[in-house]
């Protein structure tokens, strides 16, 4: 008798470099919405687009069906986390985050390029097409 073999295909969600912008993105967003105006206007909008944009390429590249379309998305996501990078100094810079906030956030800034390379040379190794 055969044996029924589910063939499992990677997720969005199964993608580590994702699942930490998401995270990242969404710590970002949390603490932001509590800046004054302000703060909220000049770092606080474009720290939280730059964030959000990391995970929002890595979702497009996964989307995509050739190789250097999917590449192309996952680069663009380096140059968000860079961003990031910088507005996460401001914020601690300017007394908006905590230490804590910081080391936690920046931790993950440097995490990501990391793994998002290693799914650069996965889609590049994997993928024919």
């Amino acid at each position: 008798m055969l044996e029924n073999i589910e063939k499992k295909f990677l997720q969005l969600g199964d993608l580590t470099s994702y699942k930490t912008a998401f995270s990242f993105n969404n710590i970002v967003w949390e603490l932001v919405i509590k800046w004054d105006y302000f703060a909220k206007d000049t770092i606080g909008k474009q720290f939280v687009n730059a964030a959000d944009s990391i995970s929002a390429n890595i979702a497009e590249g996964f989307g995509r069906y050739h190789k250097k379309d999917k590449i192309k998305f996952y680069y663009y996501s380096f140059g968000s986390v860079k961003e990031c990078s910088d507005w996460l100094l401001k914020s601690k810079l300017r007394n908006l985050i905590s230490d804590e906030q910081f080391l936690q956030l920046n931790e993950m800034v440097d995490r990501l390029p990391r793994e998002i390379h290693q799914l650069i040379k996965f889609t590049e190794e994997r993928l024919k097409v």
